[in-house]
């Protein structure tokens, strides 16, 4: 895989040649009292706290990007198709020239990995017009698959260290008529987490791979805090 950087860190290149990042939202309590900032709901807390949010960009492995401050926040989908996306069209590296998206549909010119909130079949429509790919879970999953659907499969995780996953992937048609492949990881509990995405080119283990490295940017936060 190749490398480029975007604001001074690597950011590691997919099979596609398309870079991957990582956008999460998360509460800042605050603890002055010169603003009246609105109200959030911060989980860690279980209370509705005067708070602002940061919407950190990171990469695979967790390193971050840059982070954009909101002390009203909008949320996630506005602020990811705002400010974070037109950002990321013109930092990130390496990026497919015009001629390459043209010869090629199923290219993009990089994926955006993000929580649960920001699921929205409109958002993922409007990012595929742009030529950019989307994964998230999929908050709507419906009944679970027949177990015999999923096979094993070995994951190579971002950190290097390789994970016997069983696995299924079918071809899924959101609330807006957009079709994207969902891929569903089958947990020992009985479990099934449910992943859709638009990238076309990834391979099944690449896709899981690509959505449970999340935890590289939660430890990440985590470690902040």
């Amino acid at each position: 895989d190749r490398t480029g950087q975007v604001g001074g860190k690597w950011v590691e290149l997919g099979p596609d040649g398309a870079g991957t990042l990582y956008v999460d939202g998360h509460v800042r309590v605050y603890h002055g009292s010169k603003t009246l900032l609105p109200k959030h709901y911060v989980p860690r807390q279980r209370l509705c706290l005067r708070a602002t949010t940061d919407y950190w960009v990171n990469a695979m492995d967790g390193a971050p990007f840059f982070v954009v401050h909101r002390p009203v926040d909008p949320g996630l989908l506005q602020v990811l198709e705002g400010e974070i996306i037109p950002r990321l069209e013109c930092e990130v590296p390496n990026q497919p020239s015009a001629q390459a998206l043209a010869d090629n549909p199923k290219l993009v010119k990089f994926i955006v990995v993000h929580a649960r909130e920001g699921y929205s079949p409109q958002a993922m429509k409007r990012l595929a017009q742009k030529r950019i790919g989307s994964m998230t879970y999929h908050k709507h999953p419906g009944p679970d698959w027949p177990v015999e659907e999923f096979k094993p499969y070995t994951v190579k995780m971002a950190n290097g260290n390789q994970e016997e996953m069983k696995l299924a992937e079918r071809a899924t048609v959101l609330s807006n008529g957009l079709e994207v492949r969902e891929v569903r990881h089958l947990e020992t509990n009985g479990h099934q987490t449910a992943i859709v995405t638009t990238a076309q080119l990834l391979t099944i283990q690449k896709i899981a791979a690509t959505m449970f490295a999340r935890w590289s940017q939660e430890n990440f936060l985590k470690y902040m805090r």
